[in-house]
């Protein structure tokens, strides 16, 4: 049957799994391949077959059921609806909203010009990094080329434990710290720990693309909260939603807007959590890299509540071959996630680990991010001049205090643009894009960490200057 009804799902789409699922039914209902009085397969059984978690069979079944296609019939399973018996259901239904200049960029291969995300390739101390490596394999013991633990090795979470102690003031013990695979497996994480289909959660309106497919594929309904100059609006969230099960902020450096969350807010929305009974989800994806100023505390410092959860990665700050995250849970939760993690995660390679803790505990890291952060700074410093030279008052450059993107107003349609571009081998990204219900006007995003030098920089500008004409 499972053959017959082609429900393998397309993991390179934006749609998320469950909606995959539930219009592979719809189409399956509309077309006679499953007939009315027809069980269909177990929760248990569909989720093993197509290596989904059973929520998010779950969610797709239960909105089925709720639009009249199935019918739960208790220990008889759940078979086709036989209220539909001598129609065929139509099997058009309303596409999901997928931001289209997102779709088309690249997650692999060598970076395009004016790429989002990326830290700069060609200043990474490759050798070092291939002597920790070596070091590494030359030392591997028996019980390393076993199964890595599920929560990460523990000199890793030892060495961020007091990382995190001193750079961003968290008060956390190493048996809070998990490493996942990139930022991705921290959400993943925190999904299955507590997360169920249908709660409700804030996202920032614009925010994070990838957080958002995440928490979509895992049965979450998104509530896009506004952003302003002060960061996420907590008192909209709190009218519009004050039942809401997760907050996903990113407080420091708003993505994508830059912006900083102000403190009456950080603590409005502590007192929420607290209040409730809900949870709040740190994504502090690239805070070392403020150019005016020092990094702001993280939100998770001020949490008394033990209501944060926070998430970090080295893709931004390492590289993001690397695949390696880590999250932070209070302490009460310390229990809860180690049972998830050894059921849902396999563990992260050890010997990356390995290298990583060695790269912290003899220093390298605090130097790499400090020449990082005077990169940075003459980087982005080429990269606008190289605009405003080249395209005049055509872009308007927001003044953002940090980050690794340029955010550039125009007066033109920014997807359109970005469309353009794209043919043009440019990897900038809409702001438009990012937004769920977000009316911010057109802008571009550009990251600048790989613009080597000023005759690059006025290259790109230039190949930017001949899209926009």
């Amino acid at each position: 049957m499972l053959a017959d009804l082609q429900l393998q799902l397309d993991r390179t789409l934006v749609q998320p799994a469950y909606r995959q699922l539930y219009e592979r039914f719809k189409a399956a209902i509309g077309k006679g391949v499953l007939r009315p009085g027809e069980r269909v397969p177990s929760i248990r059984v569909l989720a093993s077959e197509l290596q989904l978690s059973r929520g998010t069979v779950e969610l797709a079944y239960q909105l089925l059921i709720s639009e009249g296609y199935l019918q739960g019939r208790g220990a008889a399973g759940t078979r086709v609806s036989t209220q539909l018996s001598g129609t065929r259901t139509a099997t058009v239904s309303r596409p999901f909203a997928a931001p289209r200049a997102l779709n088309s960029m690249p997650l692999a291969g060598a970076p395009l010009p004016y790429q989002l995300g990326l830290p700069a390739l060609d200043a990474f101390p490759r050798a070092l990094w291939s002597r920790l490596h070596n070091r590494q394999v030359r030392g591997m013991s028996p019980t390393a080329m076993g199964y890595p633990a599920p929560a990460g090795l523990a000199a890793l979470r030892q060495a961020l434990a007091a990382y995190l102690n001193i750079s961003r003031g968290l008060a956390c013990e190493a048996d809070q710290v998990f490493v996942c695979a990139g930022y991705n497996g921290c959400l993943e994480l925190i999904c299955r720990a507590l997360l169920r289909p249908g709660d409700e959660v804030w996202h920032e309106d614009p925010g994070y693309v990838r957080s958002r497919q995440l928490l979509q594929a895992a049965g979450a309904r998104l509530l896009p909260i506004p952003v302003d100059d002060q960061g996420l609006d907590v008192q909209y969230a709190i009218e519009h939603s004050p039942q809401a099960r997760l907050a996903l902020v990113t407080p420091a450096q708003q993505s994508p807007l830059g912006v900083a969350l102000s403190l009456p807010r950080r603590l409005a929305l502590l007192e929420w959590a607290s209040r409730q009974g809900s949870w709040v989800i740190e994504d502090d994806y690239d805070s070392e890299y403020r150019y005016s100023g020092r990094p702001l505390p993280a939100l998770k410092s001020l949490d008394r509540q033990d209501r944060v959860l926070y998430c970090g990665t080295f893709s931004k700050v390492l590289f993001p071959g690397v695949r390696l995250g880590y999250l932070v849970v209070p302490q009460t939760q310390v229990e809860h996630f180690q049972q998830v993690a050894a059921s849902f995660l396999g563990g992260c390679p050890e010997q990356a680990q390995g290298v990583v803790c060695d790269f912290i505990e003899q220093g390298h890291f605090a130097r790499h991010l400090k020449r990082m952060r005077g990169l940075y700074g003459e980087r982005r410093q080429l990269a606008r001049e190289a605009l405003n030279a080249e395209l005049g008052g055509a872009l308007a450059f927001a003044d953002l205090p940090g980050g690794m993107h340029l955010l550039a107003r125009t007066a033109q349609d920014d997807q359109a643009l970005v469309q353009r571009a794209r043919e043009a081998g440019l990897g900038l990204q809409a702001l438009s894009s990012w937004c769920l219900q977000a009316g911010p006007g057109n802008a571009l995003l550009l990251g600048f960490t790989n613009v080597q030098d000023a005759f690059q920089a006025r290259q790109w500008a230039q190949r930017l200057a001949r899209v926009m004409a």
